[in-house]
């Protein structure tokens, strides 16, 4: 027979239960030393009497717990962050095993696993930092609890970088009250940096447009404002760094007036939508934008990486199709639950001419305008008007494309020019393509084509072959 060893608690409830079937008692005070109702003291003494001691033994005894994970999936995981998800922060790389890889553990479990082996999170806070970096130097006996812990901080700051605090600014409370505009330069996709202008609301912190260019450019926050447009409507106020793009002043302060300082065509945009146009050369002014580019940096060019993405086209696509929809669904709030201020957009008609580049050019003596590099003349109804050379004109390139002129208070349509090819009458060769002839098919009623037609019959009535 085999011995069944009971611990502690099993064998009180053994003990008392036995008591209770050999020599009676009292079932209540048998219920109230076990801490039990007096159903479960019936249902004990039914185990008793089927199994003996063996039935008070826990069934779960020498079981692995239901949740208990495997080593070769730790080592899976390991394995998948060096490899394919290098430099995700832990909570995107946990979304990512969900979505991508069809593993679903706890985020203790991945912190756990990675941190084991020696790998910290791209955005592990200071004080996750500090500890780990304790607990190494401890492992390496750099250090020693015996050591103050003063000595102990000097020896653990000496291999981190401190970065100083900033007081919290406060929140707007309408949604559409402040936006947050900036351009971060980051090599985010192939071998080549580009530009990511990036707008955000202050008070839901929802990213109201996103757009890639090459360089931070008047073009790409047009894109921007276009979204903003065309998603939300008029916001009240823009935050933005004090570039030329938003802001033009004079150099010398001492000749700065409002009627000298003139509007960029970005704030003349503004103005025409009654946006109020805020400019900061401080950074902690605008924290929530530089936070989100930070964020943008650590998740966008993973996923952009990770999707094979390499040309401007593809990314912005991505962009705003995919990655924005999603940031917004996780870490910004309902704007729902939000008041808005924002005002109802003009049409697109409006919007197209409202985010126009407009270039101050002069009609030279050939009647046209030279723009990119290409040559255009005026024309109104479809017929060429004709100006005095260096007459002042304005070129309006719209949003959509279409390239417009003002010329003596008249909006006309510029048409481009045919570029004439280069050519030299005393070195090159005149080039004659040479024509095929056609080749000569003589009718059916040519002498010789009946000749060969009748010996063709005769043939075929010889040798029995009827078509």
């Amino acid at each position: 027979m085999r011995k069944v060893e009971l611990r502690m608690k099993e064998q009180k409830k053994y003990e008392v239960i036995k008591e209770l079937v050999e020599h009676g008692g009292n079932k209540e005070r048998a219920a109230l030393k076990l801490g039990i109702t007096i159903r479960q003291v019936n249902r004990l003494i039914i185990i008793y009497k089927e199994r003996g001691k063996e039935g008070f033994v826990h069934g779960n005894r020498s079981r692995k717990p239901a949740t208990t994970l495997n080593k070769s999936l730790s080592e899976d995981i390991i394995l998948l962050y060096k490899t394919k998800y290098q430099d995700f922060n832990f909570s995107h790389f946990k979304e990512y095993l969900e979505e991508e890889e069809n593993i679903k553990v706890s985020y203790k479990f991945i912190y756990d696993t990675l941190t084991k082996e020696g790998i910290l999170s791209p955005k592990a806070r200071k004080r996750t930092i500090k500890e780990y970096i304790k607990k190494q130097l401890l492992k390496e006996k750099k250090i020693n609890l015996a050591m103050s812990e003063k000595q102990i901080n000097e020896i653990v700051n000496h291999e981190i970088n401190l970065e100083y605090s900033h007081p919290r600014g406060e929140k707007p409370k309408y949604f559409g009250e402040i936006i947050e505009q900036d351009g971060s330069i980051h090599l985010w996709f192939g071998d080549k940096k580009t530009c990511l202008h990036l707008a955000i609301d202050k008070a839901t912190s929802i990213i109201v447009g996103a757009w890639f260019d090459n360089q931070e450019t008047l073009n790409g926050y047009y894109h921007v404002l276009y979204q903003i447009l065309n998603n939300y409507g008029i916001p009240y106020k823009f935050l933005t760094d004090n570039r030329t793009v938003f802001n033009y002043m004079l150099l010398n302060p001492d000749k700065r007036t409002s009627e000298k300082d003139v509007l960029t065509q970005y704030g003349y945009a503004c103005k025409q939508l009654g946006i109020d146009l805020n400019t900061t050369s401080v950074s902690q002014a605008k924290g929530l934008i530089e936070r989100t580019n930070g964020t943008f940096q650590g998740r966008l060019v993973n996923e952009l990486k990770l999707n094979g993405i390499t040309t401007i086209e593809e990314a912005n696509k991505y962009l705003t199709e995919v990655f924005v929809p999603k940031f917004n669904s996780k870490f910004a709030m309902d704007y729902h639950k939000f008041k808005s201020v924002f005002e109802i957009a003009p049409s697109e008609e409006v919007i197209n001419y409202t985010l126009a580049i407009l270039t101050p050019r002069k009609i030279d003596n050939g009647n046209s305008i030279k723009y990119k590099n290409k040559y255009y003349q005026p024309y109104l109804n479809n017929e060429i008007k004709c100006f005095l050379p260096k007459t002042e004109c304005l070129v309006i390139n719209a949003y959509n494309g279409e390239l417009l002129v003002a010329i003596d208070e008249q909006v006309l349509e510029l048409k481009e020019l045919s570029r004439n090819e280069r050519f030299s009458k005393e070195f090159d060769e005149e080039v004659v393509e040479k024509q095929e002839k056609k080749k000569y098919i003589p009718p059916m009623t040519h002498p010789w084509k009946i000749e060969y037609f009748k010996n063709q019959i005769e043939k075929a009535h010889t040798q029995h072959v009827y078509a």
